[in-house]
């Protein structure tokens, strides 16, 4: 069983989430909605944890396979459902970003392996009605923008 404490920390709508060994991540709303803007919204939340855990799966995979992986960031784009309360995530895309040695083949079967089969956030974004796709980019230099 996971436990989670959520604080909230202002007058507004700012809150601190924590885990049992005390990690913690701010949540608010932004300053258009009433919130101060100083944290991830919680819905946002959700796509962070899909990419998350969608990373982990892949680094496995992929260390499994001896792969070595010089640099691998998601770019995770959502549309929620128009005109509803609650408003789900309706679609989700994923730009998977990878440099490394694995071919785009094998980055790819990484990917379709954790989104389709392993990835608990994925099956209950999907559970709710998200439609989630993906596709892989290998890139050949790392900015660091």
């Amino acid at each position: 069983m996971a436990k989670m404490i959520v604080t909230r920390i202002n007058e507004g709508f700012a809150f601190n989430a924590m885990d049992e060994a005390h990690n913690t991540m701010r949540l608010d709303i932004p300053v258009d909605q009433g919130g101060h803007g100083t944290g991830l919204r919680p819905m946002q939340t959700l796509l962070s944890a899909l990419g998350a855990c969608s990373g982990v799966d892949i680094v496995m995979i992929l260390n499994k396979q001896k792969e070595g992986i010089e640099f691998f960031e998601m770019e995770i784009d959502g549309e929620r459902e128009a005109n509803k309360e609650p408003a789900l995530w309706s679609t989700v895309h994923i730009l998977f970003k990878f440099k490394g040695t694995m071919s785009k083949e094998k980055a790819e079967k990484a990917c379709a392996l954790s989104i389709d089969k392993y990835c608990s956030v994925a099956a209950t974004l999907r559970a709710a009605g998200a439609v989630i796709t993906w596709h892989v980019e290998m890139i050949e230099s790392v900015s660091n923008n």
